[in-house]
């Protein structure tokens, strides 16, 4: 098995920065990329950032030129640096990993974590 450990998120005044963290853990021979979605209420799911193990990134639109996503490759941890945070970025973000996993093969499984709520709110 293979398990997500979310960290960062809280409450931040319009305008501030938070930062996010996942470890992944396990039975991973291999991590292919990790990423943050969110979910706003009454919203479907959404990426936000993503990174593959080469280092590329992608972000979403509403991301791109306030959140900084980046990856230890080592710790199989991915971080993402939010800043000019305003109310529409309030939802819970949740961490993806798509990895090979040690299984009576390997194979390739796409894990979430458990969400971190950000709420950005004065």
């Amino acid at each position: 098995q293979v398990q997500l450990v979310e960290s960062g998120g809280g409450l931040v005044q319009p305008g501030g920065s938070l930062n996010l963290s996942c470890a992944a853990s396990g039975s991973i021979w291999k991590v292919n990329a990790m990423g943050w979605y969110r979910q706003a209420p009454g919203q479907e799911r959404e990426l936000v950032a993503a990174i593959n193990s080469d280092g590329t990134t992608n972000y979403a639109d509403s991301a791109k030129g306030r959140f900084t996503i980046s990856g230890d490759n080592a710790k199989n941890t991915v971080y993402l640096q939010m800043s000019s945070l305003n109310p529409e970025d309030t939802a819970v973000y949740y961490c993806n990993a798509d990895v090979m996993a040690w299984f009576s093969t390997i194979t390739r499984v796409t894990y979430w974590g458990k969400g971190t709520l950000v709420t950005v709110s004065s």
